[in-house]
């Protein structure tokens, strides 16, 4: 954080992400969401100091309706040609990943949605080249993750949940 949000915390501006979303900006934020088998992928410009998170529900965009970023094909792209167009150095852009939890007991095939998010979100940043430097993803608890768009930290609590991991 700069200066002057470590001295007054009360300053830096905080956003809601709801699912479906996304969310990219120049000044410094914290992101908050919560993710059960959603996904989110933060993307932190370590160079310019800034980054951007997405919030997707399922994997994949089937072609009907509206393209929305509620779609984690359709977010992760979007989310990278955000952060990447802002940057002046868009190799250098890194990943974090969170959530991705298999919400029911008996879970397999279609409704391994949290699942299938995990492995569409790796997948993509892997063909686009970006490395994923931290995740925390899978298991049987959602999650409320923070992330600082400044200094790219994210702070993560699982929630009570199924059981234990």
């Amino acid at each position: 954080m700069n200066r002057a949000s470590v001295d007054n915390p009360a300053e830096i501006s905080r956003h809601y992400l709801y699912p479906g979303t996304l969310f990219v900006h120049s000044k410094p934020h914290l992101v908050t969401t919560v993710l059960g088998s959603c996904v989110s992928v933060c993307l932190w410009d370590p160079i310019g100091r800034f980054g951007g998170i997405n919030h997707y529900l399922l994997p994949l965009w089937n072609g009907e309706g509206l393209p929305t970023p509620k779609y984690g094909n359709i977010a992760i792209d979007k989310l990278i040609d955000q952060v990447r167009g802002r940057s002046t150095n868009p190799d250098k852009i890194i990943a974090k990943l969170f959530g991705g939890a298999s919400m029911w007991e008996k879970a397999d095939g279609l409704l391994a949605i949290g699942k299938r998010n995990i492995e569409l979100a790796e997948g993509m940043l892997e063909q686009r080249k970006i490395r994923i430097i931290s995740s925390d993803l899978g298991g049987n608890r959602g999650r409320k993750i923070i992330f600082n768009t400044e200094d790219g930290t994210v702070l993560m609590r699982r929630q009570k949940g199924m059981g234990t991991e």
